[in-house]
């Protein structure tokens, strides 16, 4: 994806939210709002992030929270890598294993401001989905 498909950086873009906690879904939904993004679907958990991107060309990227509860998003970035869409993680924990996991992967960690928000999003458009998972065998 370049930028010429979103004239005005993210505006029109299709994102996929998948946060657990309501106010911070909430937040991120106003911030994407504000840079004219469109809400393609919300979720708060792995399987409803999976039945969102059934249909991934509604989908121009994803903002991914690490820890859904007891859950962790690899099943629905792993998906989203199948299906060359671009996603952020989002996180309060810090990196953890994602670096190792998904090198390629943009992070950004909570507490975040628009700025960042908006700065981690375009940059993950432009570089396009990460590659597949490293596995360790």
């Amino acid at each position: 994806m370049g930028s010429a498909k979103f004239p005005g950086g993210l505006y029109g873009l299709r994102v996929l939210v998948v946060e657990d906690e309501t106010m911070v879904a909430m937040m991120l939904e106003d911030m994407l709002e504000d840079f004219g993004c469109v809400i393609a679907g919300m979720a708060g958990t792995v399987a409803q992030a999976m039945e969102r991107i059934k249909v991934p060309s509604a989908i121009d990227a994803a903002i991914l929270d690490v820890n859904l509860g007891s859950e962790k998003i690899y099943p629905v970035a792993d998906a989203l890598v199948e299906l060359h869409v671009p996603f952020v993680f989002s996180t309060g924990y810090g990196p953890g294993d994602l670096a190792e996991r998904y090198p390629e992967s943009q992070t950004l960690s909570k507490p975040y401001d628009a700025e960042a928000l908006a700065g981690v999003l375009a940059a993950c458009c432009l570089l396009g989905p990460p590659p597949p998972p490293l596995r360790s065998w």
